[in-house]
């Protein structure tokens, strides 16, 4: 049965109670008004429940299309419906190019009236769902939603709240695991572009010689394989933000084409001659020290000056270690949620430990530590040091890298630790100095849990 609150404002009172008990009956609210000042006055008080105002278009103190942009801006996911005793199909159009769901006439039947209001409210429901998810990804990723209240993280906070309203280019710097994209996130969803498409690609996912169409698209028979146009991310970015991460990982070719993009908002297709453009704010972000490997002729200068308008460090979590207990328990009751499992949290010894420990892995590390952690534990039982990984099982006094020498697989994990968080979690510049190869050193990451 359908279910929902309309609004129906009509000067006839026999008309009114008629209409309102056919609709009442099939399971709706109505709220009624006999002019245009009380109909709108019921608006503005239950604005957030109304689904469908149904206004009759002659009323003693006004004309219902006049009315359509006042109903609106009380009530903007709402549908509008508009009653008349002679309809004509000029009036009609109208009435829709105001932004009128429909338009009929009065003493049509009741079954032709149930069939518009539910196919109008059905489209006021979708709206709400929408903007309920909306709200809800907009609060995900907002600033209130990071966890913690260091002074590092509070005033990398500050700075992104101070640029996120401009159109600003965003240098976001801090190691692997820090969170930088959700501080891109943050940024967007605090800027203009809230409701603009956010698109992220991390530059080192991508082989190098796929990178540069993913990020421009490129026109059918470009390359072997091209059997199609295809929209690059910048494309599908336009009117809202693009996030490259490791930025640092463009190839030479690829940031000559960005630092255009970033100049003069254009670019060109692969295997096309016209050039296209876009409105992109652009954010990036690196774990490298980008001004250093400019110096060096490792980046573009060009590029990193453009880039790094305005920069922002992302502390590290060592350099927040008053946030580890509170992102602890946070985790801790994301992953209880996921998994169906009641757990009340941490204990003291767990804290102690966790807050003792170097992680090289950042937040990241963290997360993927209480994921682990809340699989083990026990259902309706604490989390104690018993469920985290073996590099914490210590004496609470102790860190992991002090202790448990003894075990040779500690101490492969110690070095790799030592070894990616010197080399800023440079995975392959981390196994070249490990003497291994790459593929070997993610295989003993995922065994040791790092």
């Amino acid at each position: 049965m359908p279910t929902g609150t309309l609004l129906l404002i009509d000067d006839e009172p026999g008309l009114r109670r008629v209409v309102a008990r056919v609709l009442e009956l099939e399971g709706y609210a109505v709220l009624t008004a006999p002019d245009a000042r009380r109909g709108l006055e019921l608006l503005a008080q239950h604005a957030a429940e109304v689904l469908v105002v149904l206004s009759d278009v002659k009323l003693p103190d006004g004309h219902g299309p006049d009315l359509i942009p006042r109903f609106q801006q009380l009530a903007p996911l709402a549908e509008i419906i508009l009653l008349t005793a002679y309809g004509t199909i000029p009036d009609g159009v109208a009435a829709m190019k105001r932004g009128a769901f429909d338009y009929l006439t009065k003493g049509d039947s009741d079954d032709q009236l149930l069939v518009v209001v539910e196919r109008a409210a059905e489209k006021a429901r979708l709206q709400h769902r929408v903007a309920n998810l909306e709200k809800q990804v907009g609060q995900q990723y907002d600033f209130d939603a990071m966890i913690g209240a260091s002074p590092a993280l509070q005033h990398a906070q500050h700075l992104a709240r101070q640029v996120a309203p401009t159109e600003a280019t965003v240098l976001l710097e801090g190691p692997t695991g820090s969170g930088k994209e959700l501080f891109a996130q943050a940024i967007h969803q605090a800027s203009g572009r809230r409701g603009k498409a956010f698109v992220a690609v991390n530059c080192s996912a991508f082989p190098k010689d796929l990178l540069e169409s993913e990020l421009f698209g490129y026109r059918k028979g470009a390359f072997t394989g091209a059997m199609a146009d295809k929209k690059g991310l910048l494309e599908e970015a336009n009117g809202g933000t693009l996030f490259l991460d490791e930025i640092g990982e463009l190839e030479a070719n690829v940031q000559a084409k960005f630092l255009r993009v970033l100049e003069t908002q254009q670019f060109t297709k692969l295997g096309d001659t016209k050039p296209l453009t876009v409105n992109v704010r652009i954010i990036a972000a690196t774990n490298r020290n980008l001004k250093q490997e400019a110096g060096e002729g490792r980046f573009r200068p060009d590029l990193y000056y453009r880039l790094s308008v305005f920069t922002i460090a992302v502390p590290s979590l060592a350099e927040r270690r008053a946030d580890i207990a509170p992102l602890a328990r946070h985790f801790t009751q994301v992953f209880a949620t996921k998994l169906r499992k009641r757990l009340p949290g941490l204990d003291d010894d767990a804290l102690r430990r966790l807050a003792a420990y170097p992680w090289p892995g950042n937040v990241r590390e963290l997360k993927n530590v209480l994921e682990r952690a809340a699989i083990l534990a026990a259902p309706g039982e604490w989390l104690t040091a018993e469920d985290l990984p073996a590099e914490f099982q210590v004496a609470a006094s102790e860190t992991a890298l002090e202790s448990n020498t003894r075990s040779l697989r500690a101490l492969e994990a110690r070095q790799i630790r030592l070894v990616l968080q010197e080399t800023g979690g440079n995975k392959t510049e981390a196994a070249r100095q490990l003497g291994i190869g790459v593929k070997t050193l993610y295989r003993k990451i995922e065994e040791y849990g790092l």
